[in-house]
């Protein structure tokens, strides 16, 4: 691709900086979890509706998510725009950045879609944060013509290679037998000792786990009350590995960690999945080697700490996406010292540095959907 073309995208989303930086701030003040993202979704549709892209929301039966294209090309690129939010951390992931380097891009390389032949979309997909939004898109028929996907993630620095583990999601219950824990002890059955008692059989697997798995999670509801024996107990646990085929091997060992909580206790045993299984990524190694190219030229640097590179390595939805599409999921840095998913890292996506990471985010992607789209279209 020309540099000069590649001036003409730069240009286009310099010139729709305002813009972006308006709808990533509006998404970060207006924090929603998965799957009630109707705020969000809206605003982002309509700053793409704005620039000439043809909208459909809600898309395939998602309330919260949409389609928007923009030419009629052969070649069609798929930007992803994520923008739910974490539970009680609001945007401590940077989806608010997604979502606007992803409307940032698509309207940057839309600016060039007849001189290339190409059609620009931008999918809206829910729920990335436990939902599985993208899995349930693909299950409906999305991304399958697609020629290319990308989408771009904040982190503390910037890695150009997505490694995620792929990952379980599921919702754990025991339901045991409420009773008066001084008075009548004998009648109940304690679901919480279930719980205690499958945690510590989780710390002891632990010790047989090789370094590519990650298993853990958290108690959502522990009981009522110090003198009532608790009758229900519920959790929240992710189980996650290098690959699909060695998660599949793991979760029974966890399966079964959580049935000795019953066992001992009498009490009962619900485990529900939360998503269908997130999926290892698959990159397009030259299109991220594209994407590397164009970052370096912007003054990125992946000349990084590797502590602080291993963002990488979270789990996302994307990757099911990356089975059926050609796909890159780079990471972008915006600085500071707190990570993904620390409260602090929220205000990391806000002001100054997170405004000129979204510009080159949104440049980068342009350039390298540009270059993909001319080396394949």
């Amino acid at each position: 691709m020309t540099s000069a073309l590649k001036d003409r995208l730069a240009a286009r989303v310099a010139e729709t900086a305002p813009k972006l930086i308006e709808l990533s701030n509006s998404l970060h003040d207006d924090p929603e979890l998965a799957w009630q993202e109707f705020r969000s979704s809206a605003a982002v549709a309509e700053v793409l509706a704005e620039h000439g892209f043809t909208v459909e929301r809600p898309y395939l039966g998602l309330e919260t998510a949409f389609r928007a294209t923009f030419g009629t090309g052969e070649f069609t690129i798929g930007f992803l725009a994520e923008y739910d939010a974490l539970p009680g951390l609001g945007h401590a992931c940077g989806h608010n950045l997604i979502a606007a380097m992803s409307v940032g891009g698509a309207i940057g390389l839309a600016e060039a879609a007849g001189d290339l032949g190409i059609t620009v979309e931008v999918i809206g997909t829910p729920a990335e944060e436990g939902g599985g939004g993208k899995i349930e898109l693909l299950d409906r028929g999305a991304f399958t013509e697609l020629d290319f996907a990308l989408m771009a993630h904040p982190a503390p620095v910037d890695v150009a290679e997505a490694e995620p583990f792929a990952v379980t999601h599921w919702h754990v219950e025991y339901t045991g037998r409420a009773a008066h824990a001084a008075a009548y002890p004998e009648r109940g059955i304690n679901a919480n000792d279930a719980f205690l008692i499958a945690q510590v059989a989780l710390g002891l697997l632990r010790q047989q786990l090789p370094k590519t798995v990650r298993v853990h999670g958290v108690m959502t509801n522990g009981g009522e009350a110090p003198n009532a024996i608790p009758s229900k107990t519920e959790g929240r646990w992710y189980v996650r590995a290098e690959t699909t085929e060695e998660l599949l091997a793991l979760e029974q060992k966890v399966i079964n960690c959580f049935e000795a909580g019953a066992l001992a206790t009498g009490a009962e045993l619900t485990i529900t999945p939360e998503s269908r299984r997130y999926s290892e990524m698959c990159t397009d190694e030259v299109a991220l080697e594209a994407y590397r190219a164009n970052a370096l030229a912007l003054g990125r640097n992946f000349d990084v700490d590797p502590v602080a590179a291993t963002m990488n390595r979270a789990s996302t939805d994307m990757g099911n996406v990356s089975q059926i599409v050609d796909a890159i999921h780079p990471y972008i840095g915006v600085g500071g010292e707190a990570s993904n998913h620390q409260a602090a890292f929220a205000e990391s996506c806000v002001g100054e540095k997170a405004e000129s990471t979204l510009i080159d985010g949104a440049i980068a992607l342009a350039w390298t959907a540009a270059d993909v789209s001319a080396q394949r279209g």
